[in-house]
């Protein structure tokens, strides 16, 4: 550990998805189905099929994937053309030029994309999708029809900050490695790896919106936050310790890192 560190690597266990890369089974370890962790309470023998005594199991096989097709029916989650379909509608030009991606880009930072509530008697399958503009700092969400390929309503919001995107939290983590308040993160891998750290992609990370209004003491370079997009990590060294980075705030749309106390 990185006596001098910013950040503190710790024995600790966090939920979350993965972003980096996802730690795999440790050495030694037996990776189990079931909710029990051996498919029943008292084992495999007792899952309601035994296997006779020297009987020699056959080879494992994998079903062949289902193919999806383009289009989903009623309230069928929307296929993966149907995903790319509505984004490309979503983002018509010109007007998708003039927004701003995390990384300041040309385009809005898409967030997510689901299938719209069905209408009263209607059952056309409609798509909201979700942008953030970082340019205006505002929430963008348009509903696409489908069927007609319009765009049938478009709002934007300010002060709304739904849940972060990998993307976004990727960001984050290349502007806490590029700050002198990431020195003590680097130091703590180094010590854990004796390795360098130069790149997240040597990270497990995983994080979301920071919202002020929960905090104690917010410090003032983050009175913003809520407005601005701000985001909290934590890390962990692949396949190794935790570093504590909780306590370094990242306002990715002032693209600044702030300690927390």
């Amino acid at each position: 550990m990185a006596v001098t560190g910013t950040a503190v690597a710790v024995a600790i266990a966090l939920p979350g998805a993965s972003v980096g890369a996802t730690p795999p089974t440790p050495a030694g370890a037996t990776a189990l189905g079931g909710a029990n962790g051996g498919g029943g309470a008292n084992g495999p023998a007792e899952d309601g099929a035994v296997q006779a005594a020297g009987a020699t199991p056959g080879p494992a096989t994998v079903a062949p994937r289902v193919p999806e097709g383009a289009k989903g029916v009623g309230s069928d989650p929307l296929t993966d053309d149907e995903l790319a379909r509505a984004e490309a509608l979503a983002l018509t030009p010109p007007a998708a030029a003039a927004l701003e991606n995390v990384e300041g880009g040309r385009g809005p930072q898409h967030l997510g994309t689901e299938l719209s509530d069905p209408q009263p008697g209607d059952d056309t399958r409609r798509a909201d999708v979700r942008f953030y503009d970082y340019g205006r700092d505002e929430l963008i969400t348009r509903t696409v029809n489908l069927v007609t390929g319009k765009v049938e309503r478009s709002a934007a919001q300010r002060g709304v900050q739904p849940s972060a995107h990998p993307e976004e939290l990727r960001e984050a983590m290349e502007l806490i490695l590029a700050s002198p308040l990431g020195q003590g993160v680097k130091e703590d891998y180094a010590d854990a790896t004796g390795t360098r750290l130069t790149s997240p992609a040597q990270l497990w990370f995983n994080g979301d919106v920071y919202r002020p209004y929960r905090e104690a003491n917010v410090p003032a370079q983050l009175a913003r936050c809520g407005e601005h997009r701000c985001v909290r990590l934590v890390t962990k060294v692949l396949n190794g310790a935790w570093i504590d980075t909780r306590d370094l705030i990242v306002d990715l749309s002032a693209r600044t890192v702030t300690r927390v106390g």
